[in-house]
């Protein structure tokens, strides 16, 4: 009796559906284990440092929780996007290439709404105000203090202070937790958050 030939290999994922690669979002973890298994379930099988977790599979039309590469201490997770997902990535990448501009008038309205936001019986002195270090700028101008994160830091921290205004205030005064000698300066800190989430998925990558 002869043995069932072994089936074909599967077809890479760019030569089943070259539509799902446009829209693949990565982000880097550091998960030990290989999150999927080649029936798509669960499995903590090891890998190699270069392996991949089998080939994509896609889950109907849309969604698809793909491969997981390892590549020193970090994965890489692909998942493929709706299209309603990928216009709203397409979206947030434009508004993340937005420099914070002190000549821009909206940039510089949206910087006195955070400081009405954090400090409403307060009023303001100027955009450039020894007043801004109060709120964790390092400096009188606080718009030396965006670089590489750009106006959308400015509008996440304005929307921090406005939707979440309790959380934000404690957080600003310290309420909670032990203090130290020396603290990381608080919107500083809101400004860098913006800029490890854009680098956590991979924003800012030419391949999406």
């Amino acid at each position: 009796m002869e043995a069932a030939a072994a089936p074909p290999a599967p077809a890479p994922a760019a030569e089943r559906d070259p539509e799902h690669n446009h829209g693949c979002l990565a982000v880097r973890t550091s998960l030990p284990r290989c999150a999927l298994g080649a029936g798509g379930g669960s499995s903590l099988a090891g890998y190699s440092d270069e392996a991949s977790c089998g080939s994509p599979r896609w889950i109907g039309r849309s969604l698809s929780c793909v491969c997981i590469k390892r590549k020193g201490a970090y994965e890489r997770i692909c998942m493929n996007l709706t299209p309603v997902q990928e216009e709203r990535l397409q979206r947030l990448k434009h508004r993340m290439k937005v420099y914070f501009d002190p000549s821009r008038r909206d940039h510089q309205e949206a910087l006195k709404a955070l400081w009405h936001a954090t400090y409403p019986d307060q009023e303001l002195q100027g955009l450039i105000s020894e007043q801004w270090k109060d709120m964790g700028w390092q400096g009188r101008d606080p718009s030396t203090d965006f670089r590489g994160a750009g106006f959308i830091s400015l509008e996440n921290l304005l929307f921090f202070a406005k939707t979440f205004s309790a959380s934000f205030q404690r957080l600003l005064k310290k309420q909670c937790g032990n203090r130290a000698t020396w603290e990381y300066p608080f919107a500083v800190a809101g400004v860098n958050i913006t800029f490890m989430i854009m680098q956590m998925l991979d924003l800012q990558s030419s391949k999406h």
